[in-house]
């Protein structure tokens, strides 16, 4: 298993990265959020570049190279849901130009008149007001409903830029031909991987407006970057960032590579990114003193982007107790 970049992933990266600072800059975030500007422009802008194509297992790493980026940015489309939730849920029923969301638990499905009916309510669904399609994970199989099947109703999230909804079937409807043949569980290792890169990209964008911020704010006639004790708050962010950083890209390769320990290696890069927001986000904060809580300071979207991504699908906590417990029963056996 390689570590490093090749050629053709490092060109790549460049790409990706000019592309996002040109199509999503900070003022395209901040006019979705202050002026309701309609990011399905830059949505569609995705699929053109063909970034909605990464469904193929093999292609985790290119697909992880766009999460990066597109935490750093803040990005308000309904990519990471669509992504790293519903495409591998529902790989049959990819479809490049439509958006999709995941149900992972609130739904059942009982057998009817040789179909299947849903019911029940899922709650702080990612991108489930907004997405065309939902892949609804049951007892039964995972199915895939239209949303204009369901009712979605947007609830309030700090972070201002982000979507999430609790999502109501009310008997809705399915057919044997809108089941789909995915295992949840392999699925879930995909969408752990892309939530923790989401947060990297957060904690990279924070320690960037931190470095920027300490190179130029000055104190007693000398940058505040210079004193020590600044140096050493930044050095910690730095080394979370990449630990977390690295932790994520290698459960990416597992992905790709069809690796036995993609479970572990998720559950890894999630706890990591997790531990990483909860440093980056108190340091950050700190160093930038009260600036650092006002709503001019683009410190905002990259913290809550992060800390919004530590509350879905179990925080560093839970997956650190997955990881131990895991640990334990190998050691047993």
């Amino acid at each position: 298993m390689l570590f490093e970049f090749d050629a053709e992933q490092r060109l790549w990266q460049d790409t990706v990265h000019k592309a996002v600072r040109k199509d999503c800059p900070p003022a395209l975030v901040r006019s979705v959020v202050d002026d309701g500007a309609d990011p399905d422009p830059l949505w569609r802008g995705y699929a053109d570049l063909g970034w909605t194509e990464l469904t193929d297992p093999a292609d985790a790493v290119e697909l992880a190279i766009v999460l990066e980026e597109l935490g750093r940015a803040t990005d308000p489309t309904p990519y990471l849901a669509t992504l790293t939730q519903f495409a591998p849920l529902a790989a049959e029923f990819a479809d490049p130009g439509r958006s999709g969301a995941a149900v992972h638990e609130g739904a059942t499905a009982r057998p009817a008149d040789g179909g299947w009916v849903l019911d029940g309510t899922a709650r702080h669904v990612l991108d489930g007001d907004r997405a065309d399609r939902l892949a609804v994970v049951t007892g039964a199989g995972v199915f895939v409903v239209p949303a204009a099947e369901v009712t979605a109703v947007r609830t309030p999230v700090f972070d201002p830029v982000l979507h999430l909804a609790d999502v109501t079937f009310a008997r809705v409807r399915v057919g044997g031909g809108e089941r789909s043949g995915a295992d949840p569980g392999n699925a879930r290792h995909v969408a752990l991987t892309g939530m923790a890169l989401t947060m990297v990209g957060a904690c990279r964008r924070a320690l960037d407006l931190v470095l920027d911020h300490v190179r130029t704010r000055r104190q007693f006639d000398a940058p505040i970057g210079s004193f020590q004790a600044v140096q050493h708050k930044a050095a910690d962010m730095h080394v979370a960032v990449e630990r977390a950083r690295a932790l994520a890209y290698f459960a990416a390769l597992t992905i790709a590579e069809g690796d036995p320990r993609r479970g572990l290696a998720a559950s890894m890069a999630k706890a990591s990114a997790g531990e990483c927001q909860a440093l980056v986000f108190r340091n950050a904060v700190q160093l930038f003193g009260a600036m650092g809580h006002t709503w001019e300071n683009d410190l905002q979207f990259a913290v809550k982007r992060a800390k919004a991504g530590e509350l879905m699908l179990g925080g560093a906590a839970e997956h650190r107790a997955l990881v131990a417990n895991q640990w334990v029963a190998e050691a047993a056996s």
